[in-house]
């Protein structure tokens, strides 16, 4: 019974939002009261739930996603992005900038956590959508969703990808090796496939954008800058790059086993993505009038505060499925284990970890229960086990949806309706997972020693 009020809650979030209008934060909280009250976990177990969710995703991303859409606006003031969207569209020509995105962002940026990637690249996304005519805005969106979490669960050094390492004891090189192929093969084959059914009408600019505007705040660039008073392409990008470049010190460092305090520090994500706020106001402060700055921050706070209040109570749902104990259901799939052929095996663990993202709405919490779910019978299947961990990780990057806060962050920061975010992140995680299962497949067809 768990499993069908997991189903019926989600189904009620997408209906209230979608067909009766109701605020998300609204409908997620039902979902979240409809589901802890049905499957017994009890009324004030399910207040704390909601609770503790909401903090819990506050703790983890909340001083994130501020400190980004805080160096957004500031970068938006100096009219950094367009410098930005100008020097790629110079770079890569503009029908290929779908592919170049999810290409940087699959095999380069998988060491940052996923949050910091959607808030310093979605600004870029939005604003070279009009380089490529209608359909732009979905084809790019659903480039970088792909793009993010195909790097997330099959390359390392994504979080997915080094639970399921860790957690089934898989060789790190041999894991590598396997993902750096399948994960960026799996977004340049769903782009491809996603931008095929634009083309065949599946996008509706009426109903799928609620915020045309191509900035990610209501900032706009100050009137100086027209006069040619603006920073460099290097300055310009450097409150990205320098973030970008201290995670991915830390996570490298962290990898070579170098646990030391100064590294750790340089390489958190909160200190990294202050750093770059710091440039990025310090930029601002140069080379626009303090009072245009205060401006920009304001807006940049204003738009922070409603992607934060629909980001945390996105995890307050997440984290009511996740206390209701689904995972302990899915347990004795693989207690037959003798006898299962190699086709079948894949199928199940894909299977596993897809049912788990779509309950808990964690690509993560759904690639960790799943590994820890087959860990213990892992090495007696009659297939190598880096290949049960590429299964896992195609099963959980499918569909992601409404209880997910990555979905509502999302959502705010590329100027989606809801039903526009289902068209393009959930539709393309959905498509990834099917695209990369066949991979995976073949992939068990090379002997591994």
């Amino acid at each position: 019974m768990v499993a069908l009020h997991t189903v019926i809650a989600i189904a009620a979030v997408i209906f209230l939002i979608i067909k009766l209008k109701f605020d998300p934060i609204v409908a997620l909280v039902l979902g979240a009261l409809y589901l802890g009250l049905a499957s017994g976990i009890g009324l004030m177990e399910t207040v704390s739930a909601i609770t503790t969710g909401f903090g819990d995703i506050m703790a983890d991303i909340g001083l994130l996603i501020g400190f980004g859409v805080l160096i957004g606006a500031m970068l938006n003031k100096v009219g950094a992005f367009e410098m930005m969207v100008q020097a790629l569209v110079r770079a890569v020509p503009a029908k290929r900038l779908p592919y170049a995105l999810a290409a940087v962002l699959a095999t380069i940026a998988p060491s940052i956590y996923v949050d910091v990637q959607v808030v310093l690249a979605a600004p870029v996304a939005r604003s070279s959508a009009k380089y490529l005519g209608k359909g732009g805005r979905p084809w790019l969106a659903g480039a970088l969703g792909i793009g993010i979490f195909a790097g997330y669960v099959f390359v390392v050094p994504g979080l997915a990808a080094i639970s399921i390492v860790g957690l089934l004891d898989l060789t790190m090189g041999t894991y590598l090796l396997f993902g750096i192929v399948i994960g960026p093969l799996t977004a340049m084959i769903t782009i491809w496939l996603y931008h095929r059914m634009l083309i065949m009408g599946w996008w509706n600019e009426e109903k799928d954008e609620e915020d045309r505007d191509d900035n990610l705040t209501d900032v706009e660039p100050a009137a100086a800058l027209a006069e040619g008073k603006r920073p460099s392409l290097l300055l310009a990008m450097s409150p990205i790059l320098v973030p970008l470049l201290m995670i991915a010190f830390g996570a490298f460092a962290g990898l070579a086993g170098l646990d030391v305090p100064i590294i750790n520090f340089i390489g958190d994500a909160t200190v990294a993505l202050f750093t770059g706020l710091l440039i990025a106001y310090g930029m601002a402060r140069h080379y626009v009038k303090a009072e245009e700055t205060a401006d920009a921050f304001t807006a940049g706070l204003r738009t922070s505060g409603e992607i934060l209040l629909v980001t945390g109570v996105g995890g307050s749902l997440g984290a009511v499925i996740k206390a209701t104990g689904l995972a302990d259901l899915l347990g004795d799939l693989f207690s037959a284990e003798q006898g299962m052929s190699v086709v079948l095996i894949i199928l199940l663990a894909w299977f596993v970890a897809a049912l788990m993202h779509l309950a808990i709405g964690s690509v993560s919490v759904a690639a960790i229960t799943a590994a820890g779910i087959l860990a213990p019978i892992v090495g007696s299947l009659p297939v190598a086990p880096v290949i049960v961990g590429l299964a896992i990780a195609s099963g959980s990057l499918f569909a992601l949806q409404v209880n997910s806060n990555f979905f509502w962050l999302y959502k705010s920061l590329l100027g989606l309706s809801t039903q526009g975010t289902l068209k393009t992140m959930t539709t393309v995680t959905a498509m990834g997972s099917l695209v990369s299962l066949p991979i995976v497949m073949a992939a068990s067809l090379i002997p591994i020693g």
